[in-house]
């Protein structure tokens, strides 16, 4: 048997169907913009780091056909580092020459990872003309994340 269905009366019914087919509050365009996409690179892999400095420059151009600008930061953390070292970096004249054509992607490295290196090595490492120093990388995601930002792991 099946259960007794209470009565609804054609105001309740009205009312609810409105309700279904309204539209969803729109999100300010604005919002949308401000957030980007960071991506972290956290291996010393050249396969990695290659896959993450192209998806900066796939990401721009995908966002361009939509006639937008992302805004990008990749984050090097870990051994990942090695991806804005200027002794070590695999891919200098790949990120170059995004750099050049794409100058709204931003390169990060953390400094304590830089620092943990420094003192294993016993050197000085220097950066990758574009990238800077953030002092945690790791940080930095979660700061971005928390700001609305997209999320990709290298």
């Amino acid at each position: 048997m099946s259960d007794p269905v209470a009565p609804v009366s054609r105001r309740g019914f009205l009312a609810g169907a409105t309700a279904l087919g309204a539209p969803a509050p729109a999100v300010p365009a604005l919002a949308q913009h401000h957030a980007g996409i960071v991506i972290l690179i956290d291996r010393n892999d050249p396969h990695v780091m290659g896959h993450a400095i192209s998806y900066s420059g796939n990401l721009t151009r995908h966002f361009a056909s939509l006639g937008q600008t992302p805004i990008i930061e990749v984050v090097a953390n870990g051994t990942g580092i090695d991806v804005f070292r200027a002794d070590k970096s695999p891919l200098l004249e790949p990120i170059a020459a995004l750099r050049q054509m794409y100058p709204h992607i931003g390169f990060s490295m953390c400094a304590s990872s830089k620092a943990i290196a420094e003192s294993k090595e016993n050197l000085t490492i220097q950066l990758i003309d574009g990238a800077r120093l953030v002092p945690f990388g790791i940080g930095r995601v979660v700061e971005l994340q928390r700001k609305g930002w997209a999320y990709i792991h290298g």
